[in-house]
C-alpha cells in the first residue's frame, strides 16, 4: 500500500477550506528530494538540475526549487517568459518544431538553446543569429535496453539527431564560432531502475569522447535529460538517487576522466521524479452506480489527471475516509462523455461510499500540466501543503468566466 503524506484529520482541514478536485503538494517532500538530487552528484562540481517545467508549471513549486538551486528547463516560449518573470538565470532550452520568435526570446533571455534537430542550427544561424552557447540533442536510435529487458525505442522518437549529424553539427558551430558545447539525450521514460542513468552516462560520457577526437570539440556540459521514474505501483522500488549518482560517478571517472575531460558538468532535467511523488488528487464519492460493473463516481475526472485515459497509466488509490473498509472490486470514474474517463479499472478498493475522500497518489508531475477543459470541465485548484502544516491556495480554481474569456464578443455576451 502507498501512505499518503498527509493525515486522514489534516485532509479533512483542507477539504473544508477548498472544495474538491484540487490537486495537493507536499513542500517538504520537494524539498527533500531536491537536496537528495543535489547530494548525489555533489562529486561534479559544476552540477545543476534543470527542472522540467512541463511537469508541474506552477510558480509556488517552481520557487521552491529556485531556493533549493534548481533551474530550469523549457519546452516552449511562454515556459521561457515564466522562468524569465521568475528570475532564473540557469535556463534550458529544449524545444523542437520551435518558431524563430521563441528561439530569438530564448537567446535575449540567455537561455542555454538546446537544438533537436541539424536542421535547426542554419534555421537559428539564419533568423536570430547563433548564440556562443549551443547544446545538441542525441537520437542514437535502435533500441534502447538494460541486459534482456528493452526499456524504450528512440528509433522511433521524434526528438533528436543522429550521430553523423551530430558530430557535423558540432563542426558547423565550431566554424560559426561558437564556443561552448554541450550534448542532452534521453532515451527512456520512467525507468524504475537505479541502473538507466549510469548506462546512459556510459553512452554519452563515450560519445563526447569521441566527438572530441572526431568533431575537435570538448564539451562544456552533458545533459543527462529525465528519464528516472517514480514507483506508481505500491509493489515497484522506488529509485535510489543516491546509488544512481554514485553510478554516474563511476562511469564519469572510468571514461572522462583518463581521457582528459574530467572537468565537463552534468546537468539533469527531471520532472516526474522531482515532483510525482509529492503530489496528490484529491477527490470526493459523488454517486455509486451498479450494471455489469460497481462504479465509484468522483468529482474529478479526465480533465485534472489524463495519464489513465491517455496512457492507461496506473496511479493508486487510497479511500483516506474508510481505510478498513470491506474491499470491493469497482470501476472509479470521473463525469466526461467518454468512456475512457477512468482513474482505476476492476480495482480493489475499501468500500468508497458517497462523500468519502480518496486521494489519488503521484500526480505532482504531468498530471495538472495535462489537464484540459473537455465538457466544460474547468480545472481545479492547486494547494500547497506547507511545511509548518498549514495548506496555501497557489492556483485558483477556474470559473466560467475563464472559460468564456476567449469567446466574449465572438456571438457571446
Amino acid at each position: 500500500m502507498k501512505t499518503p503524506f498527509i493525515s486522514r484529520q489534516e485532509l479533512d482541514k483542507i477539504t473544508e477550506q477548498f472544495p474538491t478536485p484540487f490537486h495537493l503538494y507536499d513542500e517538504k517532500g520537494i524539498r527533500e528530494k531536491a537536496r537528495a538530487l543535489n547530494k548525489a552528484f555533489s562529486w561534479n562540481k559544476g552540477f545543476k538540475e534543470y527542472f522540467a517545467v512541463k511537469a508541474t508549471p506552477t510558480p509556488a513549486i517552481l520557487k521552491i526549487l529556485q531556493e533549493e538551486n534548481c533551474g530550469v528547463d523549457c519546452a516552449t516560449g511562454v515556459e521561457l517568459l515564466m522562468s524569465h518573470k521568475m528570475g532564473f538565470k540557469d535556463i534550458m532550452f529544449s524545444s523542437n518544431n520551435t518558431p524563430a520568435s521563441e528561439y530569438q526570446y530564448a537567446k535575449e533571455i540567455g537561455a542555454t538553446i538546446n537544438l533537436d534537430a541539424y536542421e535547426m542550427i542554419d534555421f537559428v544561424k539564419e533568423t536570430v543569429g547563433l548564440p556562443e552557447t549551443v547544446s545538441l540533442r542525441y537520437n542514437p536510435g535502435g533500441v534502447f535496453s538494460l541486459g534482456t529487458d528493452i526499456m524504450d525505442n528512440p528509433e522511433e522518437s521524434k526528438f533528436g539527431m543522429t550521430r553523423a549529424q551530430l558530430i557535423q553539427g558540432f563542426k558547423d558551430l565550431k566554424a560559426e564560432g561558437v564556443k561552448t558545447f554541450g550534448i542532452h539525450s534521453f532515451l527512456a521514460s520512467n525507468t524504475v531502475t537505479n541502473d538507466y542513468y549510469p548506462e546512459l552516462a556510459r553512452q554519452l560520457f563515450t560519445l563526447a569522447v569521441e566527438i572530441r577526437d572526431e568533431a575537435g570539440v570538448e564539451l562544456s556540459f552533458i545533459n543527462l535529460s529525465g528519464g528516472i521514474g517514480v514507483n506508481y505501483r505500491p509493489e515497484e522500488e522506488a529509485s535510489d538517487i543516491a546509488v544512481i549518482g554514485e553510478g554516474v560517478r563511476k562511469v564519469y571517472d572510468e571514461v572522462l576522466t583518463p581521457a582528459g575531460l574530467g572537468d565537463i558538468n552534468i546537468f539533469t532535467e527531471l520532472g516526474r521524479f522531482m515532483l510525482a511523488p509529492h503530489g496528490l488528487l484529491v477527490t470526493k464519492v459523488l454517486h455509486r452506480k451498479k450494471t455489469y460493473r460497481d462504479y465509484v463516481g468522483v468529482d474529478a475526472s479526465a480533465a485534472n489527471l489524463l495519464r489513465p485515459a491517455m496512457y492507461g497509466s496506473y496511479h493508486h488509490i487510497t479511500n483516506i475516509s474508510n481505510p478498513g473498509g470491506p474491499v470491493e472490486v469497482v470501476d472509479v470514474v470521473g463525469s466526461l462523455c467518454e468512456n475512457n474517463d477512468k482513474f482505476a479499472k476492476q480495482r480493489e478498493l475499501p468500500q468508497a461510499r458517497v462523500g468519502d475522500s480518496l486521494v489519488i497518489h503521484d500526480t505532482g508531475a504531468h498530471c495538472f500540466s495535462m489537464g484540459y477543459q473537455y465538457n466544460a470541465r474547468l480545472r481545479s485548484a492547486e494547494i500547497l501543503y506547507q511545511e509548518d502544516g498549514s495548506a496555501r491556495l497557489i492556483r485558483r480554481a477556474e470559473t466560467p468566466e475563464d472559460y468564456f474569456a476567449t469567446i466574449t464578443g465572438f456571438d457571446f455576451d
